[in-house]
C-alpha cells in the first residue's frame, strides 16, 4: 500500500443507529438502512445475504436502487409476489434514497422466488438485471437473468436467451445495447449477448462466448504479463438453455458448447463494469498468486488486455467487484482472506489505498443480530450524486457513504 492521501481510517458511527459499523477516512460519514429483518410492506421481513446492487434511476433528487439477496437454499419465497419459483428464497428489494436530504425513504420487495441472486448490472434504459449464480432446480429451473424495473414489480419470467449458467455480473455497452456477462465457476467463460432489439431483451438475441484468435481453448489464468494484449473473436452458443444432465461432462451445457468451439476460459469471473470504451471484468482468484486479475475487453479493437494482476505485495486480495471513479481510479471490494473486509482504491498509476473497512460487531442492538461480522464481504458498489451505496453481505446492511470525494478525484 502507498500512504493514503486521507491518512488513517477512523471508526465512524452510523447516523441512523449510532453504532460504530465502519472505518472511513476523516470527513466521511454514512447512514445505514435495510438491515436483515427490517419490516417491508406487508409485514415481510427484509431477507438476508445482501449482494449486488445498482442505482437504476435518479429523478427529482431521489435515487432508486435495486438490491440482490443471494439466498441459495430451498424454502418458501420471502414475499408473496411477484414469485418465479415458490420453493426458492432469493430475490430483490427496491430502495429509495433522498440525495439532497441524505435520507432513506422506503424499501419493498420487487422479485421473489429466485435463487442465489449474486450480482447483475444496471441498463441504460433504467432497469436492473439480477443474475442467479446457480443452476439449482427446485420447482422451476434456475441459472437465469431477470429484469427488474425502477417502478413496480419485475416480471417473474427469466430472460432465457441470456443463458442458463452460474451467472455473476453484467455490463451494458451504452451505445450498442450489447450485454457482457461473467460466470462464477472454477472454469468460467466470458459472454456477450447481442439483442435483436436493443433495450428489449425479451425479443431475444444471440449469446456468444469469447475466444482468443489462434489459441483454441486457451485457459487464461497464469503465465501472462500485465499489459498482455490478445486478439479475440466470439463463438455462438447454439442452445443458451442447455442445462446440466444433458450429456455435458462438467454439468454446464452453455460453457461446454463454447469450449467445443475453442472459446477461452478463466477462473471465477465476478464483477464487470463499463469503462474506457470497453468492459472491465474480474477473475477473483486468477493469476500466478491466485489473488486476482482484472481484464479489459475493447470491442472496436477486438482486443483483450490484462490490466492488473494481484499478488507479489500489491496489497489487493481476491478482488470481487469494482466501479470506476472520475479520476480514472477504481474502487474495488474484495473476497478477502483477512480479519476486516475492505474497500480499496486502485489509482490509475497502480498505487493502492484502503478506503473503508467493516467494524461490525453486534450484541443484539438491531433485530437481535449478534456476532463479529468484520470479515463479511462488501458488495453492490454503486454511485449517485455525492453518495456511494454499498452492502455488507453479513449480517445484511446497506449503507450510503458521503464525504470529500475530491480527494479521490485528485
Amino acid at each position: 500500500f502507498a500512504p493514503a492521501p486521507w491518512g488513517d481510517l477512523d471508526t465512524v458511527r452510523d447516523r441512523a443507529t449510532n453504532l460504530p459499523l465502519l472505518r472511513l477516512p476523516s470527513g466521511f460519514s454514512y447512514v445505514s438502512y435495510g438491515w436483515t429483518g427490517d419490516p417491508l410492506p406487508g409485514d415481510v421481513p427484509t431477507p438476508n445475504s445482501h449482494d449486488g446492487m445498482g442505482v437504476v434511476r435518479v429523478a427529482d433528487g431521489r435515487a432508486v436502487l435495486v438490491r440482490n439477496h443471494e439466498i441459495r437454499n430451498r424454502g418458501p419465497a420471502f414475499a408473496s409476489a411477484p414469485v418465479y419459483d415458490p420453493r426458492a428464497r432469493g430475490g430483490t428489494t427496491t430502495l429509495v434514497f433522498d440525495l439532497g436530504a441524505g435520507r432513506w425513504e422506503s424499501a419493498r420487495a420487487s422479485l421473489a422466488g429466485t435463487s442465489a441472486n449474486c450480482a447483475g448490472g444496471v441498463t441504460p434504459w433504467g432497469t436492473w438485471l439480477t443474475c442467479e449464480e446457480t443452476m439449482l432446480h427446485a420447482r422451476a429451473p434456475h441459472g437465469f437473468v431477470f429484469e427488474v424495473p425502477a417502478d413496480g414489480d419485475a416480471i417473474p419470467e427469466p430472460l432465457t436467451a441470456l443463458g442458463c449458467f452460474s451467472h455473476e455480473a453484467i455490463a451494458v455497452d451504452p451505445t450498442t445495447g450489447v450485454l457482457y456477462e461473467t460466470e462464477d465457476h472454477e472454469r468460467a467463460g466470458f459472454y456477450r449477448f447481442i439483442p435483436n432489439t436493443p433495450g428489449q431483451l425479451r425479443r431475444g438475441g444471440r449469446l456468444q462466448m469469447l475466444r482468443v484468435v489462434d489459441r483454441h481453448g486457451v485457459r487464461l489464468v497464469r503465465h501472462l504479463a500485465v499489459g498482455t494484449v490478445l486478439p479475440v473473436d466470439w463463438v455462438d452458443i447454439g442452445d443458451p438453455e442447455l442445462v446440466h444432465g444433458t450429456a455435458t461432462p462438467d454439468g454446464n451445457g452453455v460453457l461446454w458448447q463454447g469450449r467445443l468451439l475453442g472459446a477461452a476460459t478463466f477462473r471465477r469471473l465476478e464483477g464487470c463494469w463499463w469503462g474506457d470504451d470497453g468492459v472491465y471484468f474480474i477473475s477473483t482468484d486468477g493469476g500466478e498468486a491466485s489473488a486476482g486479475q482484472i481484464w479489459h475487453y475493447h470491442p472496436s479493437r477486438a482486443q483483450l488486455r490484462l490490466a492488473l494482476e494481484a499478488g507479489g505485495g500489491s496489497g489487493l486480495d481476491l478482488p470481487d467487484g469494482a466501479t470506476s471513479l472520475p479520476s480514472g481510479a477504481w474502487l474495488v471490494h474484495e473476497d478477502a482472506r483477512r480479519s476486516a473486509a475492505r474497500l480499496i482504491v486502485v489509482a490509475a498509476d497502480g498505487r493502492i489505498w484502503p478506503f473503508a473497512e467493516s467494524a461490525v460487531v453486534l450484541a443484539g442492538e438491531r433485530n437481535g443480530i449478534v456476532g463479529d461480522h468484520r470479515d463479511a464481504p462488501w458488495s453492490g458498489l454503486t454511485f449517485a450524486g455525492d453518495w456511494l451505496f454499498v452492502n455488507l453481505e453479513r449480517p445484511g446492511i446497506t449503507v450510503a457513504i458521503t464525504g470529500p470525494w475530491a480527494r479521490l478525484r485528485a
